[in-house]
Parts: C-alpha cells; sequence; structure tokens
C-alpha cells in the first residue's frame, strides 16, 4: 500500500473518529452519562484499599504561590488552597459564571424574559424550593443536619434535559420548555441560597470595596463598553475581594455574567451593510482571476484579508455574553463538571449504614432521609402544588398538551440534584466541626441515591402516562 494510500485511511479513520466524539458530545444526554460515569469511578477510588488514600492525598494537595516581600512575612496566595479547593472555588466560578450567562440569556431574550412566559417556571420553581426546604427542616430541626435544608432544593438541567430528550416523542416539547426554564429558574434560586445562607465571616471593608468595583463595571457596560478586557481584568479582581470577605468565591461568577454586555457591538444594519462590501469585493477578485483564466489557491493573500474582517464584523456583531457562553460551555460540560464530579462524588463509605438513609440520630439527624424526601417528594410536590395554584388563580397556564400526569411526571424529574446539591452539601455543616465531613459524606450518598430514584421515578410515570394515552 502506497504512502498516499496510507495517509488517506489513516486521516479518514482519524475524521471519523473526531467526528463520533462531536456527534456523542452533541447529544442532551453525553453529559448526564459521563457525570454518572465519573461518579462510579470516584466512589470506587475513594473506596478501593489500594486508592482511597491516594485519592485523599491528591484532593488535599495543597496548591499556591510563595509571596516574598522585604520587612514582611512570607505568605501563601491563594490562602488554604488545596487542589479540592481549587476545584470549588476556582473551577466551579466557571461553571458560576456559564450558569449566570444563561440565566441573563433566558431572561433577556429566552423563555423568562417577559412575565408572562417567566410567571409559571418561576412560580412552579418557587414551589421547588420552598417544599424540599420544609421536608428537610421538619425532619432534621435541631439537630447538627438542620443547616442542609439547602442541598434538596437545586435541580441539575444536565441530568434532566438528558433523560427528557432519551424520552424524546414522550414527553410533549412545552414540557420540555418548561421544566428548561424552571430548571434555569431554580439556578438562581439556588444562587440567592448559597450567596445568603452558605457564606462565612463578612469582611465587610473587602466586600465594600467589590461593590465598588461592581459598580463602575455596571457603568462601563451601561455607557456601551464591550471590549473584553475590560471585563474580565475586575472579574478576577472580584473573585478575590469575595474569596477573602467571606462571601462564596462563586457568587463573583454570577454577579459578572450579569454584567457582560448582551447588546452585540456592531448593529444589525452594519453587519449587512459590511457583509455586502466583502462580498462584492470578494466576487470582484473572483471575476479578475477569471478573466486572467488564473485559478490561484482559494483564499489568497488579499481574500483572506476580507475574510478576517468579515470574521472581525461577524463575531462583534454578536453579544460578549452570548460568546462567551458559547465558547464556555463544552469546557464546563466536558470538563469542570466532571472535574467536579470526580473530586466531589467520591465518598469514603467505612459501613454500609451510609447507604441507610431513613436513619435517625436524635443529635445528628438524619441528613440522608431528609434530602431524600425533599428531592424524591418534595420537588414534584412543590412544583406540582405551585403550579396548580398558578393556573388556578389564572396567572399561569398549563403547557400546551399537556395533562397532570405529564407534568408530575416532568416534575419528579427536577428532583435530580446532582451538581447544585453536592456543591451546596460541600458547605453545609460547618458549625458542627465535629460531624462536618461525616454529614457531608452520607449528604452526597444521599443525593446520588436521590437523583436516581427521582430519575427512574420520572422516567417510569411518564413511560407509564404515554401508555395509557395509546
Amino acid at each position: 500500500m502506497s504512502k498516499n494510500i496510507k495517509d488517506y485511511h489513516w486521516k479518514k479513520g482519524f475524521v471519523s473518529f473526531t467526528d463520533k466524539v462531536r456527534n456523542f458530545a452533541a447529544q442532551p444526554w453525553a453529559l448526564g452519562l459521563i457525570l454518572l460515569s465519573l461518579v462510579i469511578i470516584a466512589m470506587l477510588l475513594a473506596n478501593l484499599p489500594f486508592t482511597k488514600d491516594l485519592y485523599r492525598e491528591i484532593l488535599e494537595t495543597e496548591l499556591g504561590i510563595v509571596i516574598s516581600i522585604p520587612h514582611i512575612d512570607p505568605f501563601i496566595f491563594p490562602k488554604e488552597l488545596t487542589i479540592e479547593k481549587f476545584i470549588n472555588d476556582i473551577l466551579m466560578v466557571v461553571f458560576f459564571f456559564t450558569v449566570g450567562l444563561e440565566i441573563k440569556r433566558e431572561l433577556t431574550s429566552g423563555e423568562l424574559s417577559t412575565p408572562k412566559k417567566a410567571i409559571m417556571p418561576v412560580i412552579a420553581a418557587l414551589g421547588g424550593v420552598l417544599a424540599p426546604a420544609l421536608i428537610y427542616f421538619l425532619i432534621n430541626r435541631g439537630t447538627a443536619a438542620a443547616g442542609g435544608w439547602g442541598i434538596p432544593t437545586a435541580t441539575d438541567i444536565a441530568f434532566a434535559v438528558g433523560i427528557l430528550a432519551v424520552l424524546r416523542d414522550k414527553v410533549p416539547v412545552s414540557l420540555k420548555v418548561f421544566l428548561t426554564a424552571l430548571a434555569i429558574a431554580d439556578d438562581l434560586m439556588a444562587i440567592l441560597v448559597v450567596a445568603i445562607f452558605y457564606g462565612g465571616t463578612i469582611n465587610l471593608m473587602l466586600l465594600g470595596i467589590a461593590v465598588v468595583l461592581i459598580v463602575l463595571v455596571a457603568l462601563m457596560n451601561r455607557v456601551g463598553e464591550k471590549r473584553p478586557w475590560f471585563y474580565f481584568i475586575p472579574a478576577i479582581a472580584v473573585w478575590v475581594l469575595f474569596y477573602y470577605s467571606g462571601i462564596h468565591a462563586t457568587m463573583s461568577g454570577v454577579v459578572m455574567a450579569f454584567l457582560i454586555p448582551y447588546t452585540p457591538r456592531y448593529s444589525r444594519e452594519y453587519f449587512f451593510r459590511k457583509k455586502g462590501i466583502y462580498a462584492r469585493q470578494l466576487d470582484k477578485i473572483e471575476q479578475i482571476e477569471m478573466q486572467k483564466n488564473e485559478e490561484e489557491e482559494f483564499p489568497n493573500d488579499e481574500q483572506c484579508e476580507i475574510l478576517r474582517r468579515l470574521s472581525k464584523t461577524s463575531t462583534n456583531s454578536m453579544g460578549l455574553s452570548n460568546r462567551l457562553e458559547h465558547a464556555l460551555g463544552p469546557w464546563v460540560n466536558f470538563l469542570i463538571m466532571p472535574i467536579f464530579a470526580l473530586a466531589n462524588a467520591g465518598v469514603t463509605v467505612p459501613s454500609l449504614d451510609y447507604f441507610n438513609i431513613f436513619q435517625y440520630n436524635p443529635q445528628i439527624g438524619s441528613v440522608g432521609m431528609g434530602i431524600f424526601f425533599g428531592l424524591v417528594l418534595g420537588k414534584p410536590i412543590g412544583i406540582t402544588l405551585a403550579s396548580w395554584i398558578a393556573i388556578k388563580a389564572k396567572v399561569g397556564s398549563m403547557p400546551a398538551k399537556s395533562t397532570w400526569p405529564e407534568l408530575f411526571a416532568v416534575a419528579c424529574l427536577g428532583g435530580i440534584g446532582f451538581t447544585m446539591s453536592i456543591f451546596v452539601d460541600t458547605l453545609s455543616f460547618g458549625d458542627y466541626p465535629e460531624y462536618t465531613q461525616q454529614l457531608r459524606d452520607m449528604g452526597k450518598v444521599a443525593v446520588l441515591m436521590a437523583s436516581l430514584m427521582a430519575g427512574l421515578l420520572g422516567t417510569g410515570i411518564v413511560s407509564f402516562v404515554k401508555k395509557e394515552k395509546l
């Protein structure tokens, strides 16, 4: 076989493989499958005798830069930063920044952009936050586990939407849109819960400086500044100020996301005018080459310059917010979230009691029971009841071509907490140092079991309702 033929087959195979990877990544269920696989891997790493110590050692490895200034004691920046904290306090900032961009898009031009569109998902999301929190509180009030009430309030949009994609036409399109909008509103409420209830001791001076900087960035946005660096540098400064002020650092990502310009630098009219000019220039060059009977390689230097200008014009005809969301999305979905799952789902299980989520201790309560019933029962009951109230009060309407059993089934999928629930779990129970790690580990196990049950329950009810319709 000649070298050219070998190269052709190698390239064909390589392109075929990369195309398969891209096609897999484009599937709505792909992220859920990857996260589920990494949860299993993390659990194995944290519990197998020959990997569990190494797993913890890697996560607890300290990072940071030692800064030495004459006449001042050396200090490490950032403070007390381990690999686990780097993932939860830095990488997750990018995750929350992307979530903030998604929320902003939905509020600006999506399913939450008008009161009529937003009212039903927002009310349903509110019910889906209050009911699980209430169930958890009633089970754990007065115990060491009481502070984890925020854990079962979140919905993991990746898993929920992924399951809906697998179910395909078994669920009306209107309900898929409803669940997506509900999950976005749910994310916003979860962010508020973390910001208000799960921060540390507040350093008012540093927080004040951060607020001043945020106001300046907002004014910059207001006057029409669109260049990325004018937002990127303040974003780093706000993160540092949040990190040291006691507000959880990830909240800086959400705040800055809302300040990123959504309006593009160039208007619609400007883009189409410039596009026409560049198209005519390219046509002119092509005609000249045809008259000369010359077939130069496309694009030549002159054409490359025109295409670069067209590319720049096209880029600036999209809002910075839209561009960043598109650019960061794959990195967040297929790098940051999997790393987070690998680092946080690895729970060391010293005994099978960790899987007995229904056990109750009068002193420490039952974090497992609170989370399980909060996600599996509280979420669907809260979402469905709030939706019913909204419809009866005539402030919302039932999603088109859907029934109450179908809405309840989709509400069950809202009980898939996973990413956000595990994140809140990592911030909880700090008031009881002697029980903190035990409660957090039991909480993660409960989140995984409850999310699995919610997914199975929602899928089962959807399939049953579809069969009954037929």
